[in-house]
């Protein structure tokens, strides 16, 4: 059976075994549980303040590098592509840089605006 990716909401990490049944984002706990190797994904809302609710879900996964050990990257479905973002080791996936890298998601995604009002055309 398919384990459940884990979801952060509100800058909490909600755990389904161990002491704790959330973890908070940033704290000592935060960190071990991204350096276990039962860990290997979890999924981070991308907030969007113009409308004041979740837009969507990035997938943040553990991957090894050739280089050796191991490295977080973000992964968003942005129109027909699926994008990817490098975050870094596990000590640099702060709540900080998720919350970043959502916000750049969320301006990939947003379509341009304009000033003024489009051109009609003329017959």
């Amino acid at each position: 059976m398919a384990q459940k990716t884990p979801c952060v909401y509100d800058h909490w990490l909600p755990v389904p075994t161990g002491t704790a049944p959330e973890i908070r984002l940033d704290s000592p706990a935060w960190f071990a549980w991204r350096e276990a190797a039962t860990t290997t994904r979890f999924a981070y809302p991308i907030y969007d303040p113009r409308c004041g609710y979740i837009v969507g879900v990035m997938t943040v996964r553990k991957e090894s590098r050739q280089r050796g050990g191991w490295y977080w990257t973000a992964y968003r479905r942005v129109g027909t592509k699926l994008r990817k973002y490098y975050l870094g080791r596990s000590a640099t996936v702060t709540r900080a840089r998720l919350t970043a890298i959502a916000a750049h998601i969320l301006t990939e995604a947003s379509p341009p605006t304009t000033d003024s009002a489009p051109e009609m055309p003329r017959s």
